[in-house]
């Protein structure tokens, strides 16, 4: 009896002990046990999401990750089905849109079976350090990359704007025509004081938002089909010209169920980058109130679906529009008919605000990689948290400024990035940190890791292959963004 209460007054004296001894026999703990998947009892802590306690909820999570996904590759979409027909179209965006949401579900069953909501920390279980620091690279400038697509929107977009408010005719050269000053304008006032939210979960509202204004441009999008005749007459010019005979005018209207063409190529690049969203996937995870992994696959799915609605009706309606006379950026083809239409006018405004917002969300992933890479085991600081955002902001604004021309980067980026997010990663991952006695590596689930994998990188060879011919001929390619 005496020996009993010594061994427990000396048990409750050394709770460490009990944590031991509660591992060593694998009792579960109740909160995680729905994010874990079966592991094997073999004395070792169970792993547990512990790196925070979300607090978002599904909605905000919803609109987060879908601003994620959406960016300045709307603009091109219709572009794309003008080089592929409609069907074809269709096809290549369901494949790509499944595909990416596969691709999460990869991600998100690797985090559960170590209990790890981070990118970077993922490639560093999976490879060790040399897979963390590919990671968090790969991330860093895919997203330098989606950050520089939208500012160069704000560039070439606001001043127009601007101009046509003040009444204009042309540009005068003042300052605040300028796009290069308007764009440090936005960084400072708009973008940095967003960037600068601890929580990813708080731009929930500005993600609704832009949302709210992209719907808005999908609408004016819709509604323009019917009131632009076809063919199309460019603004200003004289009605005295030769109209067209009817085999001529049904060839320009006539929209295409198959094309195949020079441009073709291109149009599964472009839709790979505009469904990448895949840096933003784990740190959204980390800030969800009541986090699971079907929760989060649920939050994944209806984003990826939204967006995958509202590319297919946009790119069908603007294609609908304008036939074999659509350009890569739809606002300029608009721009054609009337550069003074009061609606276009409110959706390049719509536009702007979309791709603003979206900055913030975009650079949250960018900031997660370089303190995993350089500070892995500092706790939060302010310092760190500020001085990261400004020094990316800066690389973004000088990038954008200095490259008249930054369609090729744009091209390394998305024939390189692109697939290893979508494919290669999520795919190298699971194989790796799914254990071999859930899935054993002749099992179905890890077959079509490795053929997911697989094709991502024959992906980016063909990418890379047609990106080196177009630099060689010499030739004009379509170009897209995020």
């Amino acid at each position: 009896m005496v020996s009993t209460m010594a061994l427990s007054l000396w048990m409750m004296e050394n709770v460490s002990v009990l944590k031991i001894w509660k591992n060593t026999f694998c009792i579960p703990e109740a909160e995680e046990e729905e994010e874990m998947l079966p592991h094997k009892c073999d004395g070792t802590k169970k792993p547990q999401f512990t790196d925070f306690e979300g607090k978002t909820s599904f909605g905000m999570s919803v609109f987060n990750l879908s601003n994620a996904i959406m960016g300045s590759g709307i603009l091109g979409l219709s572009y794309a089905m003008s080089n592929t027909g409609i069907i074809l179209f269709i096809v290549l965006l369901t494949c790509i849109a499944c595909l990416s949401s596969y691709s999460v579900h990869l991600l998100l069953k690797s985090a559960g079976v170590v209990g790890i909501r981070a990118y970077e920390q993922l490639g560093f279980r999976a490879f060790g350090h040399p897979g963390k620091i590919a990671a968090g690279v790969i991330i860093t400038f895919h997203n330098i990359g989606a950050m520089s697509s939208y500012l160069f929107i704000v560039k070439y977009e606001l001043p127009l704007v601007i101009q046509a408010f003040l009444g204009l005719q042309s540009n005068t050269g003042e300052w605040f025509l300028n796009g290069n000053y308007l764009i440090l304008v936005v960084s400072v006032f708009i973008i940095l004081p967003l960037a600068l939210m601890r929580q990813l979960g708080y731009l929930g509202y500005t993600s609704g938002f832009s949302l709210t204004c992209m719907v808005f441009f999908l609408g004016s999008v819709i509604y323009k089909k019917f009131n632009i005749p076809c063919p199309l007459e460019p603004y200003g010019s004289n009605h005295t010209t030769i109209i067209p005979t009817n085999s001529v005018e049904d060839e320009q209207c006539q929209g295409k169920m198959f094309t195949v063409n020079h441009e073709t190529v291109y149009t599964i690049p472009i839709l790979a980058f505009a469904f990448v969203c895949h840096p933003e996937v784990l740190p959204i995870y980390t800030e969800l109130k009541n986090a699971t992994k079907r929760r989060m696959q649920g939050i994944a799915n209806v984003s990826i679906m939204a967006m995958f609605v509202m590319y297919l009706l946009t790119a069908t309606f603007g294609y609908l529009t304008f036939y074999v006379s659509t350009e890569s950026e739809l606002l300029h083809t608009y721009s054609k008919v009337d550069p003074l239409d009061t609606l276009i006018l409110c959706v390049r405004v719509a536009v702007l605000v979309a791709v603003t917002l979206t900055v913030p969300v975009v650079l949250f992933p960018i900031r997660r990689a370089i303190l995993q890479l350089l500070f892995p085991e500092k706790p939060f600081h302010w310092a760190r948290h500020i001085s990261i955002a400004l020094c990316l902001l800066i690389v973004v604004n000088v990038l954008v400024i200095l490259v008249p021309n930054i369609r090729d980067i744009f091209g390394i980026i998305g024939a390189t990035t692109a697939p290893s997010l979508i494919f290669i990663l999520p795919g190298l991952f699971y194989i790796r940190i799914v254990p071999t006695e859930q899935e054993p590596m002749k099992s179905r689930p890890k077959i079509t890791a490795a053929c997911f994998t697989a094709m991502g990188f024959i992906f980016m060879s063909m990418s890379l292959t047609f990106i080196i011919i177009d630099w060689v001929t010499g030739e004009k390619r379509a170009g897209g963004g995020h």
